[in-house]
């Protein structure tokens, strides 16, 4: 259930779009070209709407210059009246604050490289097959650099500028097709092993592999393809990308993440490694051997002796402490960096003299910016605030990062090395932000019952008036063990529940990230306990408040965040008038049956459902929702995509079938074409509209 993207990783409004004109500059930007951007829907009393959401541009990429006086960054937005998106590349001057548009194509435009101080190289799909392109910061000089007949996914030149790394998904085994030549029409698929599909797509015998080509003149050569004929995913599948692939200062060694199993062996284990290619002699050897859980984002010191890399060490558990690891060459030995630190690290960068390195980490509900000196044991954090640092990049005396919070899409912050200095330094929806009434964030402290003190987000709508009563809702963070930190997001976006008129209250329940490696591991094996009585005792705790109406609570939440929502409504003891659950389990064992990462339940459950004489299995299988469902007697919404394999959508299904039989009002919103998120803009509005019609006529009227 876990994974979510953080940089899920844009937007237009619906029928108000007839089309679409050129962007309004604010003060400080000048345009070189003509951008199509959908424009704003009316905005009435400042109030912050979906439609409104839906025309917010979203950060997709951003690369500093080397000096760190430029920013280029990449924009996605989507026009929903033609239901597609596209991104442009952007270029910032950030000592006069000029910005200049470099691409127009209505394509994808990504994996952003500076050459010099006068050149980017970009991958974009404007001509078709994606490939990679040069162009000159003053928007001239467009060239196209690859012909790669599989298309470039991810690319990475090495740092002496003579090879390039890149990402290509190519075919690898047989399918139907080429079995039975003269059954080329037919949609059969066959397979006799596990793992015969994944999160959203099913097998198709294509895998993505590293190719290591020439770069000389800037041209793309003859790749090689350093895993030819084998069977396996580099970058993993679905959520890896070019972070996961490391050039060495001089361009002798590449270092890329696979988890090479297949079928079942594949399904049951998190064993993935990290790889060393040598140029020279062609070998490649594991550096990670022996390690069980992820190893993952090797990055090569700039003196050539190390690379640090995130491990986690228990195999079979994706939600493992994500361990700083340095491995020397040399020696070829591997250490743990600051063992005492109980959280977990991303997004490496070292410092020029490969004394320290800069990292984000997640802590106590907020990501932030750290740097560890090798000869240190603890790190230090940089930065501090109510907002998530999602990657860091080192420019000249500056650490850059994008960042996002609860009341802020993603924008590109500068932090000043000497003074630690935070700064804003893209405006990508100042103009939307401006106009709108935002809600209040706050902190809350609860006690649970067992003692513990949980972190509490609090959103408070707009105009907030402590002496009105307002209907509220109980968040449920998914994963089970996902960051409930200072998040954006397009779709379960709290601030804009907040702005129909909702209290949001989201509690960092046990199993969530960032509180330590026991909070998290807390809910493993131990599913509809003490998680539950975490959250009830928030929402218990919120409802003392006299601006909350408790005659008007409601509970809504995705993944396991769907499965929380089915095992409250015969759980909730009547606190609730309305739930919504969108891709949650309903029959645990038959999730188990037809899931795809087979790890993932065995670790969370304890074991198999088969396993009568299990006892951690088999009490996690009772608190499956559908055993309390005869208690069923709340308004519930089911929300499910047809291409959800980790929850297939057949438990949306059964959910609702069994919320009809009781009698209880329901409403079934299912989109055939999405998969465990929804992604095409009109179904994302759909989603939209329908979550607060559903909430506004149990909880206002």
């Amino acid at each position: 259930m876990k994974r979510s993207a953080l940089l899920l990783l844009g937007g237009c409004a619906m029928a108000l779009l007839a089309g679409c004109n050129s962007p309004q500059p604010t003060a400080s930007e000048t345009t070189t070209t003509t951008k199509l951007q959908c424009p704003i829907p009316p905005i009435v009393d400042g109030k912050f709407t979906p439609e409104v959401m839906w025309a917010m541009g979203r950060l997709t990429g951003y690369a500093p210059s080397a000096d760190g006086k430029l920013l280029a960054y990449t924009v996605t937005r989507y026009d929903v009246k033609e239901n597609k998106g596209w991104s442009d590349l952007f270029l910032k001057n950030l000592e006069d604050g000029t910005i200049k548009q470099l691409t127009d194509f209505n394509a994808q435009v990504y994996n952003i490289e500076w050459r010099g101080n006068d050149k980017l190289l970009f991958a974009s799909s404007h001509e078709g097959t994606p490939q990679i392109y040069s162009i000159k910061t003053d928007g001239t000089a467009l060239t196209r650099l690859s012909d790669v007949e599989t298309g470039i996914d991810g690319f990475r030149v090495s740092p002496d500028g003579a090879q390039i790394a890149y990402i290509s998904t190519i075919p690898i085994i047989p399918q139907v097709k080429d079995n039975y030549p003269d059954l080329d029409k037919s949609t059969g698929k066959i397979y006799d092993d596990l793992m015969y599909r994944h999160w959203d797509v099913w097998d198709d015998g294509s895998r993505s592999h590293v190719f290591v080509a020439s770069f000389a003149n800037e041209k793309v050569g003859n790749g090689k393809d350093l895993l030819e004929g084998e069977p396996y995913h580099s970058p993993l599948r679905p959520f890896g990308g070019i972070e996961e692939i490391g050039w060495s200062a001089d361009g002798t060694l590449l270092a890329y993440t696979s988890k090479k199993l297949t079928g079942k062996a594949s399904a049951f284990s998190t064993d993935s490694d990290i790889y060393l290619y040598n140029l020279a002699t062609n070998e490649t050897r594991n550096i990670t051997e022996g390690n069980l859980g992820y190893d993952r984002c090797p990055v090569f010191s700039p003196d050539g002796k190390y690379i640090v890399y995130t491990s986690m060490e228990r195999g079979g558990f994706e939600a493992d402490h994500e361990r700083l690891m340095l491995y020397d060459l040399a020696a070829n030995t591997k250490r743990q960096l600051c063992p005492a630190f109980d959280y977990s690290a991303a997004s490496m960068v070292w410092m020029p003299q490969s004394d320290g390195f800069y990292f984000v980490s997640g802590v106590r509900g907020t990501f932030q910016l750290y740097k560890l000196m090798l000869a240190e044991e603890m790190p230090q954090a940089l930065t501090t605030g109510l907002k998530d640092y999602h990657s860091v990049s080192l420019a000249g005396d500056y650490l850059f990062g994008d960042v996002v919070s609860m009341v802020s899409p993603a924008e590109v912050y500068r932090v000043t090395l000497a003074d630690g200095k935070q700064e804003k330094v893209t405006e990508i929806n100042d103009n939307i932000l401006s106009q709108l009434k935002m809600p209040e964030v706050r902190e809350r402290w609860t006690k649970t019952t067992d003692g513990q003190q949980m972190l509490t987000w609090v959103v408070l709508p707009p105009n907030f008036d402590s002496t009105k009563s307002y209907p509220t809702l109980l968040f449920c963070e998914g994963g089970p063990q996902s960051p409930l930190t200072q998040f954006w997001s397009f779709r379960w976006n709290l601030s804009l529940m907040a702005s129909q008129g909702y209290i949001v209250v989201a509690p960092n329940r046990r199993g969530v990230l960032t509180f330590g490696q026991k909070w998290t591991d807390d809910i493993s094996k131990h599913h509809g306990t003490q998680e539950m009585r975490d959250l009830l005792a928030a929402i218990d705790d919120m409802a003392k408040e006299p601006w909350v109406d408790q005659n008007r609570l409601g509970a809504i939440g995705a993944s396991y965040g769907g499965y929380t929502v089915n095992w409250l409504a015969g759980n909730h003891n009547k606190r609730f008038k309305a739930f919504i659950s969108h891709c949650g389990i309903f029959h645990s064992e038959m999730e188990f049956y037809t899931t795809e990462e087979m790890f993932f339940d065995e670790w969370e459950m304890g074991g198999k459902p088969w396993e009568k004489n299990n006892p951690v299995a088999q009490a996690s299988f009772n608190q499956s929702p559908h055993k309390f469902v005869e208690k069923w007697d709340t308004p519930i919404m089911i929300i499910h995509g047809g291409h959800d394999f980790r929850i297939p959508y057949t438990q949306g299904m059964a959910a609702f079938n069994a919320a009809q039989i009781m009698g209880v009002p329901s409403r079934f919103l299912f989109f055939p074409d999405e998969t465990h998120w929804v992604l095409k803009p009109q179904n994302g509005l759909l989603w939209q509209r329908e979550f607060f019609r559903w909430l506004d006529t149990y909880l206002k009227k």
